[in-house]
Protein backbone atom coordinates (compact mmCIF):
# COMPACT_ATOMS: atom_id res chain seq x y z
CA UNK A 1 0.00 0.00 0.00
CA UNK A 2 1.41 3.64 -0.80
CA UNK A 3 0.98 5.85 2.08
CA UNK A 4 -1.51 8.96 1.26
CA UNK A 5 1.59 11.09 2.39
CA UNK A 6 3.28 9.57 -0.77
CA UNK A 7 -0.22 10.11 -3.25
CA UNK A 8 -0.20 13.70 -2.12
CA UNK A 9 3.53 14.04 -2.85
CA UNK A 10 3.33 12.71 -5.88
CA UNK A 11 0.16 14.79 -7.05
CA UNK A 12 1.70 17.86 -5.87
CA UNK A 13 3.94 17.37 -8.86
CA UNK A 14 1.15 17.49 -11.08
CA UNK A 15 0.22 20.73 -9.62
CA UNK A 16 3.34 22.39 -10.11
CA UNK A 17 3.11 21.26 -14.15
CA UNK A 18 -0.60 22.31 -14.32
CA UNK A 19 0.16 25.79 -12.57
CA UNK A 20 2.04 26.61 -15.82
CA UNK A 21 -0.11 24.44 -18.70
CA UNK A 22 -3.44 25.58 -17.12
CA UNK A 23 -2.25 29.11 -17.54
CA UNK A 24 -1.30 28.16 -21.17
CA UNK A 25 -4.09 26.55 -21.93
CA UNK A 26 -6.18 29.47 -20.50
CA UNK A 27 -4.82 32.55 -20.91
CA UNK A 28 -1.38 32.53 -23.43
CA UNK A 29 -4.01 33.34 -26.69
CA UNK A 30 -5.41 35.93 -25.22
CA UNK A 31 -2.40 37.05 -23.75
CA UNK A 32 -0.59 37.33 -26.90
CA UNK A 33 -3.48 39.02 -29.08
CA UNK A 34 -5.06 41.22 -26.21
CA UNK A 35 -1.83 42.00 -24.53
CA UNK A 36 1.19 41.45 -26.78
CA UNK A 37 -1.12 42.61 -29.90
CA UNK A 38 -0.46 39.38 -32.25
CA UNK A 39 -2.59 38.36 -34.65
CA UNK A 40 -4.57 35.43 -34.05
CA UNK A 41 -3.94 33.16 -37.15
CA UNK A 42 -0.30 33.89 -36.36
CA UNK A 43 -0.34 32.36 -32.58
CA UNK A 44 -2.95 29.63 -34.41
CA UNK A 45 0.51 28.46 -36.33
CA UNK A 46 2.92 29.38 -33.71
CA UNK A 47 1.19 26.93 -31.81
CA UNK A 48 1.00 24.08 -33.95
CA UNK A 49 4.42 24.40 -35.06
CA UNK A 50 5.86 24.56 -31.71
CA UNK A 51 3.49 21.77 -30.07
CA UNK A 52 4.15 19.30 -33.32
CA UNK A 53 7.72 19.90 -32.80
CA UNK A 54 7.61 19.62 -28.98
CA UNK A 55 5.45 16.54 -29.33
CA UNK A 56 8.67 15.03 -31.81
CA UNK A 57 10.51 15.52 -28.59
CA UNK A 58 8.48 13.16 -26.29
CA UNK A 59 10.04 9.63 -26.99
CA UNK A 60 13.59 10.76 -27.18
CA UNK A 61 12.81 12.53 -23.93
CA UNK A 62 11.20 8.71 -22.90
CA UNK A 63 13.78 7.03 -24.26
CA UNK A 64 16.00 9.32 -22.16
CA UNK A 65 14.16 8.73 -18.92
CA UNK A 66 14.17 4.41 -19.52
CA UNK A 67 18.35 4.36 -19.98
CA UNK A 68 18.68 6.48 -17.14
CA UNK A 69 20.26 5.15 -13.48
CA UNK A 70 20.99 7.09 -10.49
CA UNK A 71 21.16 7.02 -6.86
CA UNK A 72 18.02 8.41 -6.58
CA UNK A 73 16.22 6.57 -9.50
CA UNK A 74 15.12 6.39 -13.05
CA UNK A 75 12.77 9.16 -12.99
CA UNK A 76 12.71 11.23 -10.07
CA UNK A 77 16.11 12.89 -10.41
CA UNK A 78 14.94 14.89 -13.44
CA UNK A 79 12.56 16.82 -11.03
CA UNK A 80 15.45 18.07 -8.87
CA UNK A 81 17.56 18.58 -11.91
CA UNK A 82 14.92 20.77 -13.94
CA UNK A 83 12.03 22.53 -11.49
CA UNK A 84 13.98 25.42 -11.84
CA UNK A 85 15.21 25.84 -14.99
CA UNK A 86 11.28 25.35 -15.90
CA UNK A 87 10.22 27.84 -13.54
CA UNK A 88 12.78 30.38 -15.28
CA UNK A 89 11.52 29.51 -18.65
CA UNK A 90 7.80 29.90 -17.44
CA UNK A 91 8.59 33.51 -16.45
CA UNK A 92 10.24 34.25 -19.73
CA UNK A 93 7.10 33.39 -22.00
CA UNK A 94 4.94 35.48 -19.97
CA UNK A 95 7.27 38.52 -20.59
CA UNK A 96 6.62 41.23 -23.46
CA UNK A 97 9.72 42.96 -24.55
CA UNK A 98 9.21 46.68 -26.06
CA UNK A 99 10.64 45.70 -29.73
CA UNK A 100 9.09 45.59 -32.61
CA UNK A 101 6.00 43.34 -33.62
CA UNK A 102 7.67 41.17 -35.81
CA UNK A 103 10.01 40.55 -33.48
CA UNK A 104 7.76 39.88 -30.82
CA UNK A 105 6.53 37.37 -32.65
CA UNK A 106 10.20 36.00 -33.41
CA UNK A 107 10.54 36.10 -29.19
CA UNK A 108 7.12 34.62 -28.93
CA UNK A 109 7.75 31.78 -31.02
CA UNK A 110 11.39 31.22 -29.29
CA UNK A 111 10.10 31.54 -25.77
CA UNK A 112 7.20 29.57 -26.05
CA UNK A 113 9.58 26.50 -27.84
CA UNK A 114 11.62 26.85 -24.82
CA UNK A 115 8.54 26.57 -22.58
CA UNK A 116 7.53 23.43 -24.37
CA UNK A 117 11.17 21.53 -23.92
CA UNK A 118 11.25 22.20 -20.62
CA UNK A 119 7.70 21.22 -19.72
CA UNK A 120 8.26 17.92 -21.89
CA UNK A 121 12.06 17.19 -19.98
CA UNK A 122 10.22 17.16 -16.82
CA UNK A 123 6.99 16.37 -17.15
CA UNK A 124 7.69 12.62 -18.95
CA UNK A 125 9.66 11.44 -16.12
CA UNK A 126 7.23 12.50 -13.57
CA UNK A 127 4.34 10.76 -15.50
CA UNK A 128 6.54 7.64 -16.03
CA UNK A 129 7.07 7.62 -12.20
CA UNK A 130 3.38 7.58 -11.22
CA UNK A 131 3.82 3.80 -13.23
CA UNK A 132 7.05 2.85 -11.02
CA UNK A 133 5.52 3.65 -7.19
CA UNK A 134 3.74 0.30 -7.29
CA UNK A 135 2.31 -2.48 -9.75
CA UNK A 136 -0.94 -2.76 -7.72
CA UNK A 137 -3.75 -1.91 -10.46
CA UNK A 138 -6.04 -0.30 -8.22
CA UNK A 139 -3.68 1.52 -6.46
CA UNK A 140 -2.39 2.99 -9.60
CA UNK A 141 -6.23 4.08 -10.04
CA UNK A 142 -5.63 5.61 -6.38
CA UNK A 143 -2.74 7.31 -7.22
CA UNK A 144 -3.49 8.67 -10.18
CA UNK A 145 -6.99 10.09 -8.57
CA UNK A 146 -4.68 11.64 -5.68
CA UNK A 147 -2.42 13.20 -8.45
CA UNK A 148 -5.63 14.41 -10.84
CA UNK A 149 -6.94 16.29 -7.35
CA UNK A 150 -4.04 18.07 -6.99
CA UNK A 151 -3.27 19.03 -10.40
CA UNK A 152 -7.05 20.68 -11.06
CA UNK A 153 -6.17 22.27 -7.92
CA UNK A 154 -3.81 23.88 -9.01
CA UNK A 155 -5.74 24.70 -12.04
CA UNK A 156 -8.69 26.03 -9.88
CA UNK A 157 -6.00 27.85 -8.33
CA UNK A 158 -4.95 29.28 -12.19
CA UNK A 159 -8.81 29.91 -12.93
CA UNK A 160 -9.43 31.75 -9.84
CA UNK A 161 -6.32 33.82 -9.31
CA UNK A 162 -4.56 34.77 -12.61
CA UNK A 163 -7.17 37.49 -13.41
CA UNK A 164 -7.18 39.60 -9.89
CA UNK A 165 -3.03 38.61 -9.67
CA UNK A 166 -2.09 40.39 -13.13
CA UNK A 167 -4.85 43.14 -12.10
CA UNK A 168 -2.84 43.56 -8.60
CA UNK A 169 0.55 43.03 -9.76
CA UNK A 170 0.14 45.35 -12.98
CA UNK A 171 -1.98 48.29 -11.89
CA UNK A 172 -3.39 48.51 -15.28
CA UNK A 173 0.02 47.50 -17.00
CA UNK A 174 -1.31 43.98 -17.83
CA UNK A 175 1.93 43.17 -19.50
CA UNK A 176 3.60 43.66 -16.20
CA UNK A 177 0.97 42.21 -14.53
CA UNK A 178 1.08 38.95 -16.17
CA UNK A 179 4.89 38.62 -15.51
CA UNK A 180 4.62 39.04 -12.40
CA UNK A 181 1.85 36.62 -11.60
CA UNK A 182 4.03 33.74 -13.41
CA UNK A 183 6.98 34.30 -11.17
CA UNK A 184 4.72 34.02 -8.48
CA UNK A 185 3.39 30.75 -9.60
CA UNK A 186 6.71 29.99 -11.05
CA UNK A 187 8.30 29.57 -7.26
CA UNK A 188 5.30 27.55 -6.06
CA UNK A 189 5.47 25.32 -9.08
CA UNK A 190 9.56 24.85 -8.25
CA UNK A 191 8.62 24.06 -4.73
CA UNK A 192 5.85 21.71 -5.13
CA UNK A 193 8.28 20.01 -7.87
CA UNK A 194 10.64 19.68 -5.04
CA UNK A 195 8.43 18.30 -2.76
CA UNK A 196 7.36 15.42 -5.16
CA UNK A 197 10.96 14.31 -5.61
CA UNK A 198 11.63 14.58 -1.83
CA UNK A 199 8.42 12.60 -0.84
CA UNK A 200 8.39 9.36 -3.31
CA UNK A 201 9.83 6.07 -4.06
CA UNK A 202 10.23 4.32 -7.06
CA UNK A 203 9.28 0.73 -6.11
CA UNK A 204 9.05 -0.66 -9.38
CA UNK A 205 12.89 -1.85 -10.69
CA UNK A 206 14.03 -1.92 -14.00
CA UNK A 207 17.53 -4.18 -14.83
CA UNK A 208 20.51 -2.25 -16.75
CA UNK A 209 20.63 -4.95 -18.98
CA UNK A 210 17.96 -3.62 -21.71
CA UNK A 211 19.27 -0.29 -22.83
CA UNK A 212 18.06 0.02 -26.02
CA UNK A 213 18.48 3.17 -28.61
CA UNK A 214 15.49 4.95 -29.73
CA UNK A 215 15.07 3.73 -33.00
CA UNK A 216 14.91 0.12 -31.45
CA UNK A 217 12.82 1.22 -28.64
CA UNK A 218 10.00 2.60 -31.15
CA UNK A 219 9.90 -0.81 -32.99
CA UNK A 220 9.48 -2.70 -29.82
CA UNK A 221 6.71 -0.24 -28.79
CA UNK A 222 4.99 -0.05 -32.25
CA UNK A 223 4.21 -3.69 -30.84
CA UNK A 224 1.81 -3.01 -28.16
CA UNK A 225 -1.63 -2.62 -30.21
CA UNK A 226 -3.13 -1.26 -26.59
CA UNK A 227 -1.13 1.85 -26.08
CA UNK A 228 -1.24 2.52 -30.06
CA UNK A 229 -5.55 2.69 -29.25
CA UNK A 230 -4.53 5.44 -26.20
CA UNK A 231 -2.45 7.26 -28.46
CA UNK A 232 -5.21 8.26 -30.61
CA UNK A 233 -7.99 8.45 -27.85
CA UNK A 234 -5.60 11.29 -26.67
CA UNK A 235 -5.27 12.93 -29.87
CA UNK A 236 -9.01 13.30 -30.43
CA UNK A 237 -9.62 14.14 -26.87
CA UNK A 238 -7.14 16.41 -26.16
CA UNK A 239 -7.98 18.63 -29.71
CA UNK A 240 -11.70 18.82 -28.67
CA UNK A 241 -10.76 19.50 -24.99
CA UNK A 242 -8.04 22.59 -25.59
CA UNK A 243 -10.01 23.94 -28.31
CA UNK A 244 -12.92 24.53 -26.06
CA UNK A 245 -10.67 25.44 -23.13
CA UNK A 246 -9.01 27.83 -25.28
CA UNK A 247 -12.26 29.48 -26.40
CA UNK A 248 -13.99 29.62 -23.24
CA UNK A 249 -12.51 33.09 -22.60
CA UNK A 250 -14.12 34.19 -25.73
CA UNK A 251 -17.35 32.66 -25.17
CA UNK A 252 -17.24 34.23 -21.70
CA UNK A 253 -16.55 37.78 -22.61
CA UNK A 254 -17.82 37.71 -26.75
CA UNK A 255 -21.15 35.43 -26.48
CA UNK A 256 -22.67 35.66 -22.90
CA UNK A 257 -21.18 39.31 -22.83
CA UNK A 258 -20.49 38.68 -19.42
CA UNK A 259 -16.28 39.59 -19.20
CA UNK A 260 -16.73 40.26 -15.20
CA UNK A 261 -17.53 36.39 -15.07
CA UNK A 262 -14.42 35.12 -16.65
CA UNK A 263 -12.45 34.22 -13.81
CA UNK A 264 -15.63 33.12 -12.19
CA UNK A 265 -16.75 30.57 -14.91
CA UNK A 266 -12.92 29.15 -15.72
CA UNK A 267 -13.03 28.74 -12.04
CA UNK A 268 -16.11 26.70 -11.52
CA UNK A 269 -14.69 24.38 -14.56
CA UNK A 270 -11.65 23.56 -12.64
CA UNK A 271 -13.40 22.87 -9.64
CA UNK A 272 -15.80 20.14 -11.66
CA UNK A 273 -12.51 18.96 -12.68
CA UNK A 274 -11.12 18.42 -9.43
CA UNK A 275 -13.90 16.97 -8.31
CA UNK A 276 -14.53 14.75 -11.19
CA UNK A 277 -10.81 13.31 -10.45
CA UNK A 278 -11.94 12.73 -6.82
CA UNK A 279 -14.74 10.94 -7.70
CA UNK A 280 -12.86 8.84 -10.45
CA UNK A 281 -11.20 6.35 -7.92
CA UNK A 282 -14.95 5.58 -6.39
CA UNK A 283 -16.43 4.63 -9.72
CA UNK A 284 -13.26 2.31 -10.51
CA UNK A 285 -13.74 0.42 -7.38
CA UNK A 286 -17.77 -0.89 -9.01
CA UNK A 287 -17.25 -0.06 -12.34
CA UNK A 288 -14.98 -1.78 -15.14
CA UNK A 289 -13.10 1.18 -15.95
CA UNK A 290 -12.82 0.67 -19.88
CA UNK A 291 -16.79 1.25 -19.87
CA UNK A 292 -16.93 3.59 -17.19
CA UNK A 293 -14.02 5.51 -19.81
CA UNK A 294 -16.49 5.27 -22.38
CA UNK A 295 -20.13 6.26 -21.13
CA UNK A 296 -17.99 9.13 -19.55
CA UNK A 297 -16.92 10.35 -23.09
CA UNK A 298 -20.62 9.75 -24.27
CA UNK A 299 -22.06 11.85 -21.26
CA UNK A 300 -19.42 14.43 -22.12
CA UNK A 301 -20.79 14.84 -26.10
CA UNK A 302 -24.14 15.04 -24.97
CA UNK A 303 -23.63 18.28 -22.35
CA UNK A 304 -20.71 19.91 -24.78
CA UNK A 305 -23.19 19.88 -27.88
CA UNK A 306 -25.77 20.85 -25.70
CA UNK A 307 -24.35 23.88 -24.48
CA UNK A 308 -25.14 25.41 -28.44
CA UNK A 309 -28.89 25.90 -27.18
CA UNK A 310 -27.97 28.03 -24.24
CA UNK A 311 -28.96 31.38 -24.79
CA UNK A 312 -26.36 34.65 -23.69
CA UNK A 313 -28.66 35.56 -21.32
CA UNK A 314 -28.52 32.10 -19.51
CA UNK A 315 -25.21 32.71 -17.59
CA UNK A 316 -26.52 30.10 -14.58
CA UNK A 317 -26.97 27.48 -16.78
CA UNK A 318 -23.92 28.05 -19.17
CA UNK A 319 -21.92 27.89 -15.92
CA UNK A 320 -23.46 24.76 -14.74
CA UNK A 321 -22.85 23.16 -18.46
CA UNK A 322 -19.01 24.01 -18.27
CA UNK A 323 -19.15 22.63 -14.73
CA UNK A 324 -20.52 18.97 -15.32
CA UNK A 325 -18.54 18.99 -18.72
CA UNK A 326 -15.59 19.42 -17.09
CA UNK A 327 -16.78 17.05 -13.85
CA UNK A 328 -17.27 14.22 -16.45
CA UNK A 329 -14.27 14.48 -18.64
CA UNK A 330 -11.96 14.36 -15.59
CA UNK A 331 -13.59 11.96 -13.70
CA UNK A 332 -12.12 9.70 -17.00
CA UNK A 333 -8.76 11.20 -16.76
CA UNK A 334 -7.49 9.36 -14.13
CA UNK A 335 -8.62 6.11 -15.29
CA UNK A 336 -6.57 6.78 -18.63
CA UNK A 337 -3.38 7.43 -16.99
CA UNK A 338 -3.77 4.08 -14.96
CA UNK A 339 -4.46 2.56 -18.49
CA UNK A 340 -1.40 3.62 -19.46
CA UNK A 341 0.22 2.03 -16.59
CA UNK A 342 -1.09 -1.41 -16.97
CA UNK A 343 -0.33 -0.74 -21.17
CA UNK A 344 3.47 -1.09 -19.86
CA UNK A 345 2.73 -3.98 -18.14
CA UNK A 346 0.76 -5.84 -21.14
CA UNK A 347 3.94 -4.08 -23.55
CA UNK A 348 6.36 -6.10 -20.82
CA UNK A 349 4.34 -9.16 -20.59
CA UNK A 350 4.28 -9.44 -25.08
CA UNK A 351 7.52 -8.73 -25.69
CA UNK A 352 9.52 -9.07 -22.58
CA UNK A 353 10.83 -5.79 -22.02
CA UNK A 354 9.40 -3.01 -20.15
CA UNK A 355 9.45 0.42 -21.73
CA UNK A 356 7.94 2.83 -19.11
CA UNK A 357 9.28 6.00 -20.37
CA UNK A 358 8.68 5.28 -24.31
CA UNK A 359 5.10 4.47 -23.16
CA UNK A 360 4.18 7.46 -22.00
CA UNK A 361 6.41 9.67 -23.54
CA UNK A 362 4.52 8.18 -26.80
CA UNK A 363 1.35 8.62 -25.60
CA UNK A 364 1.70 12.22 -24.85
CA UNK A 365 3.46 13.32 -27.80
CA UNK A 366 -0.23 12.20 -29.33
CA UNK A 367 -2.02 13.84 -26.42
CA UNK A 368 0.33 16.95 -27.30
CA UNK A 369 -0.56 16.96 -30.92
CA UNK A 370 -4.19 17.13 -29.61
CA UNK A 371 -3.05 20.06 -27.70
CA UNK A 372 -1.30 21.73 -30.96
CA UNK A 373 -4.45 20.94 -32.96
CA UNK A 374 -7.14 22.33 -30.37
CA UNK A 375 -4.91 25.34 -29.53
CA UNK A 376 -4.27 26.09 -33.41
CA UNK A 377 -7.81 25.55 -34.63
CA UNK A 378 -8.96 27.96 -31.64
CA UNK A 379 -6.64 30.73 -33.27
CA UNK A 380 -7.29 29.83 -37.14
CA UNK A 381 -11.48 29.72 -36.18
CA UNK A 382 -10.97 33.76 -34.65
CA UNK A 383 -9.29 34.55 -37.75
CA UNK A 384 -11.18 32.85 -40.45
CA UNK A 385 -14.60 33.81 -38.30
CA UNK A 386 -12.88 37.45 -38.39
CA UNK A 387 -11.96 38.25 -34.55
CA UNK A 388 -10.93 41.82 -33.78
CA UNK A 389 -9.73 42.31 -30.24
CA UNK A 390 -11.31 43.96 -27.76
CA UNK A 391 -14.00 45.23 -29.54
CA UNK A 392 -17.76 44.41 -30.44
CA UNK A 393 -17.71 41.08 -32.71
CA UNK A 394 -20.07 41.03 -35.89
CA UNK A 395 -23.05 38.06 -35.97
CA UNK A 396 -20.81 35.75 -37.79
CA UNK A 397 -17.97 36.00 -35.14
CA UNK A 398 -20.28 35.26 -32.18
CA UNK A 399 -21.58 31.80 -34.31
CA UNK A 400 -18.13 30.79 -35.15
CA UNK A 401 -17.02 30.66 -31.81
CA UNK A 402 -19.85 29.46 -30.38
CA UNK A 403 -19.48 26.29 -32.73
CA UNK A 404 -15.85 25.95 -32.18
CA UNK A 405 -16.81 26.39 -28.24
CA UNK A 406 -19.76 23.38 -28.21
CA UNK A 407 -20.01 21.22 -31.37
CA UNK A 408 -16.53 20.52 -32.21
CA UNK A 409 -15.06 19.98 -28.96
CA UNK A 410 -17.78 17.40 -28.59
CA UNK A 411 -16.85 15.58 -31.93
CA UNK A 412 -13.28 14.45 -30.27
CA UNK A 413 -15.00 13.15 -27.27
CA UNK A 414 -17.25 11.38 -29.61
CA UNK A 415 -13.93 10.04 -31.69
CA UNK A 416 -12.28 8.78 -28.59
CA UNK A 417 -15.16 6.74 -26.84
CA UNK A 418 -15.25 4.87 -30.40
CA UNK A 419 -11.58 4.10 -30.13
CA UNK A 420 -11.45 2.95 -27.08
CA UNK A 421 -14.46 0.25 -27.65
CA UNK A 422 -11.42 -2.14 -28.92
CA UNK A 423 -9.09 -1.43 -25.72
CA UNK A 424 -9.38 -4.69 -23.84
CA UNK A 425 -6.56 -4.61 -20.85
CA UNK A 426 -9.60 -4.96 -17.98
CA UNK A 427 -8.61 -5.85 -14.55
CA UNK A 428 -9.00 -9.13 -14.89
CA UNK A 429 -6.34 -9.06 -17.95
CA UNK A 430 -4.04 -7.67 -16.31
CA UNK A 431 -4.03 -9.40 -13.04
CA UNK A 432 -3.64 -12.52 -15.42
CA UNK A 433 -0.54 -10.43 -16.76
CA UNK A 434 1.17 -9.88 -13.14
CA UNK A 435 0.47 -13.69 -12.48
CA UNK A 436 2.73 -14.75 -15.25
CA UNK A 437 5.44 -12.39 -14.45
CA UNK A 438 5.54 -14.02 -11.03
CA UNK A 439 5.56 -17.59 -11.95
CA UNK A 440 8.10 -16.57 -14.40
CA UNK A 441 10.20 -14.83 -11.32
CA UNK A 442 9.72 -17.83 -9.49
CA UNK A 443 11.28 -20.67 -11.69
Amino acid sequence: MISVKEKLAYGLGDTASNIIFQTVMMFLLIYYTDVVGLPPEAVGTMFLIVRIFDAITDPIMGNLADRTRSKWGQFRPFLLWLAIPFGLISVLAFTTPDIAENQKLIYAFVTYTLLMLAYTAINIPYCALGGALTVDPKERVSIQSYRFVLAMLGGVFVAACTMPMVEWFGQGDKAKGYQLTMAAMSTMGVVFFLVCFAGTKERVQVSGEHKHHFIDGLKLLWQNDQARLLCLAGLFLLTGQVLKITLAVYYVKYILLREDLITPFMTIGMIGSMLGCAFSQTLAKYVCKIKAYISLQLLAVAVCAGAILIAPEQTILACIAFFVWKFLLDMATPLLWAMMADTIDYGQWKIGIRLSGMVYSTVILFIKLGIALGGAIAGWALAYYGYQADTVQSEQTQQGILYSFTLFPALGSLIAAMIMTRYTLTSKKIEQIHLAFTAKAAN
